[in-house]
């Protein structure tokens, strides 16, 4: 039966039962000699009996009417919460009286979507499972691939430029300080002994040293005293003891790695200061150097590294700011919420 003939017939019956109801009424409490007599009464210029009829139809389409209006309003939000759930929407229905035809579609209609949304969860397990294989062995090809670079960069082109730079200056030592070929020779060592600096930062970044089993303290002093034996570059730091994560040490490592191996590539700076310290619930890691720096709105090469930081800061809660200005050196700093082991057995 459609909505339609619903509200006429409930309009009927409300009228029926209302008129019923009025000529009992007035038959139990006035009796009348005769039924005829109902045509001699008159109310409002109409018979008795022809204005109980019309107000009892009168009563039956009002109520038909506000059963028709609550009827299409209630379809009206089944549509809209069908709508939501077509749309990946959650839906909340409205409050309906229990057991009616409506509340028992609304608990079909939760029904479907948390189906449909299991099955979605189940579906981005999978491709997320999926991807994350797929991920670790593209990194483990791309891990082997560098670290083959790296080691044949080492071997040959390192090695040349090594030899290349004890030729000159043997070339430099036998030369006249005088003579006018002095100073392009010294200006093809300088051109080497920066090609030794590139190629190690090069070195540094194809094949990064991982921490292994050690604390951030000491992966990071390990680095620096590496660094310190093949770069002439001064190096200051502050490093405190304190627990964290492997997680967070790992991700810390990296960004650490990054941002060293920019400051040799690009950088062309003589000091470089690291600061890894915990303060007001934060863990820092600051890394400043006094080079050439740069303007953070230039779209340049070492960008994608800087996104590459970005991205793992965010993996681990923290937050990574830069500032750089034209010769005036550049400052790298992380900062990471700590998060204690009494309140991660609360969450």
């Amino acid at each position: 039966m459609s909505m339609f003939m619903r509200s006429v017939v409930m309009s009927l019956a409300v009228a029926f039962v209302v008129m019923l109801v009025i000529f009992i009424t007035v038959f139990m409490a006035f009796p009348l000699p005769d039924v005829s007599y109902l045509w001699e009464q008159h109310l409002f210029s109409l018979p008795f009996i022809v204005i109980v009829p019309v107000i009892s139809l009168v009563i039956g389409g009002f109520f038909g009417m506000f059963q028709g209006i609550t009827a299409r309003r209630q379809l009206k939000q089944v549509e809209e919460g069908l709508r939501e759930i077509e749309n990946g929407r959650p839906v909340y229905p409205p409050v309906v009286s229990e057991g009616t035809e409506v509340d028992a579609l609304w608990k079909r209609m939760k029904n479907v979507q948390r189906h449909a949304a299991e099955q979605a969860r189940a579906s981005q397990k999978l491709a997320n499972e999926k991807a994350e294989d797929q991920e670790k062995v593209i990194q483990e090809m791309i891990s082997r691939e560098r670290h083959r670079l790296a080691r044949e960069l080492h071997d040959s082109v390192s090695q040349q430029l090594f030899a290349a730079s004890m030729l000159m200056s043997a070339i430099n030592e036998s030369t006249e300080p005088d003579a006018p070929e002095n100073r392009q020779l010294n200006l093809v060592e300088q051109m080497i002994h920066q090609s030794q600096l590139e190629m190690r930062a090069l070195l540094l970044h194809l094949r990064p040293a991982a921490l292994k089993g050690k604390s951030l303290q000491e992966g990071i002093k390990e680095l620096l005293d590496e660094l310190a034996q093949k770069v002439p570059i001064h190096i200051h730091e502050k490093i405190e003891d304190m627990r964290l994560d492997k997680g967070v040490e790992d991700h810390l490592f990296r960004i650490l790695q990054e941002s060293v191996s920019n400051t040799l590539r690009h950088a062309k700076a003589t000091s470089l200061e690291i600061l890894l310290i915990e303060r007001e619930g934060l863990i820092i890691l600051r890394v400043s150097d006094n080079g050439i720096g740069f303007a953070l709105d230039e779209n340049k090469a070492g960008s994608y590294g800087l996104q590459n930081m970005q991205e793992r800061a965010l993996e681990i809660g923290g937050t990574l700011k830069v500032v750089s200005l034209p010769d005036k050196g550049t400052r790298l700093e992380v900062k990471v919420p700590v998060i204690s082991v009494e309140e991660d057995q609360n969450d």
